[in-house]
């Protein structure tokens, strides 16, 4: 039987992450994966291959202001969605294979098949040829990830009616995409095929869409998107899917009680990813598993079972690869005998439509709730040089400060480089910031990120200079 100090599960950004930090560190690692290829589902179906659609679907979409540029296009310009689907599949393909280097770099043994515990200290791998091998650890680290949400009455057929999974990989543009839940998913793959041609609608439960973020991106966001051709039915419950045929009806009730009907030929559910752990025996360990279905953590992200922890989409908190990674990276540092900390309230959101949208920090209406004094100051994009000279004008930044110590308290953004101009945020909020310590960095001319510093002048006495 082979032993290890450190297992494990799941290999995902913070499996990987977790396994590559615990080998940095002298740990004799291994990594245990379900399926026949490393990276979870951000590298496979989520994170990456949405990016590599949108990023193809916005090279598109952005032919039709070639002209403003003074650029003449002449003949058909014309979208080959195979050519499109088989990029993605690449750029995931050398992703994965960067893992898998990292693996061999860094001494990991990796086992494909599905990990489930035997006990506390060992763990069954079932491969995929039916042969099943037991292996011992010190510790576990669970990182088994999550996967989509559905409705209890939606039957998914993975064909009309589809997940975010199959969503990437069509072998069509849908006529009429219906949209079931208006989160990041729901609006980021809306964006992709409505880009290619696609009538886009999307039906959200909640009176806006990306509701978890500040209203004011969710209003900025919704007029842009309306702009472009997206339609939206907010404060709609969802009643009924059915298939006929190749045609997907959906019946939502609005909040007067009125039924409406959406007629498409594909309907993407998206109202949500539940922690995965299925398969994984959690019982025989002794692991709790809360009634959300996430394994129960401490503030060290330890089980109740003392070796064994547990990191990302399977425990509590927002559901990002980007935590997943800190978290994996923290539990290797805890098991070295470090003292590592993450400030979950600066782990940033990111929507990657065009504009994008990113925020860091508390809402507007967190910060109300609580009761503290606060002011905002805010800056559009339509005012910055660099915006006028792209032609990317839509958006604003947002910041909201403590009106009594000055400190920043949250950053809101929705404009063009948003999903990179954040991190500037974090690392001021990390260090305690006040707005006007934002105000007084040099932001170099002309750039987009001058819209953080005209929002700091602006929460700072109302001193923007260029509005």
């Amino acid at each position: 039987m082979s032993s290890f100090d450190v297992v494990i599960i799941g290999s995902g950004p913070g499996g990987y992450v977790s396994a590559i930090r615990c080998a940095q560190l002298g740990f004799k690692t291994a990594i245990v994966e379900k399926y026949n290829s490393l990276g979870g589902t951000c590298l496979n179906v989520g994170c990456i291959p949405s990016k590599a659609l949108l990023s193809s679907s916005h090279h598109y979409a952005e032919i039709a202001h070639f002209a403003d540029h003074g650029i003449e296009v002449s003949g058909d310009v014309k979208i080959n969605l195979e050519k499109m689907i088989a990029r993605k599949q690449a750029v995931v393909d050398q992703t994965v294979g960067g893992i898998n280097y990292l693996m061999d770099k860094n001494k990991i043994t990796v086992f494909n098949g599905l990990g489930s515990f035997v006990d506390a200290t060992h763990i069954a791998v079932a491969k995929a040829d039916g042969t099943s091998e037991t292996i011992e650890a010190k510790y576990t680290v669970i990182a088994t990830g999550s996967k989509p949400s559905s409705l209890p009455f939606i039957k998914i057929d993975k064909e009309r009616i589809i997940t975010s999974t199959e969503a990437l990989a069509l072998k069509e543009v849908p006529k009429h995409l219906v949209i079931i839940g208006g989160g990041v998913i729901g609006i980021e793959l809306g964006q992709v095929y409505l880009r290619l041609g696609a009538q886009v609608s999307v039906v959200e439960f909640m009176d806006r869409i990306i509701p978890g973020m500040d209203g004011a991106l969710s209003k900025e966001l919704t007029k842009v998107l309306k702009k472009q051709g997206m339609k939206f039915y907010v404060s709609h419950k969802v009643k009924s899917v059915e298939r006929n045929g190749d045609a997907v009806v959906v019946q939502a009730e609005n909040a007067k009680g009125e039924t409406i009907t959406l007629e498409g030929d594909y309907s993407l559910v998206s109202v949500g990813r539940r922690p995965y752990t299925d398969g994984l025996n959690a019982d025989k360990a002794g692991v709790k598993i809360s009634d959300r279905g996430q394994v129960e953590v401490n503030d060290h992200l330890q089980t109740n079972v003392p070796n064994i922890y547990a990191i990302g989409d399977v425990v509590r908190g927002a559901m990002l690869a980007h935590k997943a990674e800190e978290e994996g990276t923290m539990v290797a540092e805890i098991l070295a005998g470090q003292k590592p900390h993450i400030d979950y309230n600066l782990i940033p959101g990111v929507v990657y439509t065009w504009p994008e949208v990113a925020a860091v920090g508390q809402t507007e209406e967190q910060v109300k709730a609580s009761g503290t004094e606060y002011k905002v100051g805010s800056f559009p994009f339509k005012a910055l040089g660099r915006a006028r000279a792209s032609g990317d004008l839509d958006g604003f930044v947002k910041i909201i400060a403590d009106a009594k110590t000055d400190e920043v308290l949250g950053v809101h953004m929705i404009g063009a480089r948003t999903a990179d101009l954040i991190a500037e945020a974090v690392t001021a909020m990390e260090f305690k910031a006040s707005a006007e310590d934002i105000s007084r960095m040099s932001h170099a001319h002309p750039t987009f990120a001058e819209a953080v510093k005209e929002a700091a002048l602006a929460a700072t006495d109302n001193r923007a200079l260029h509005v």
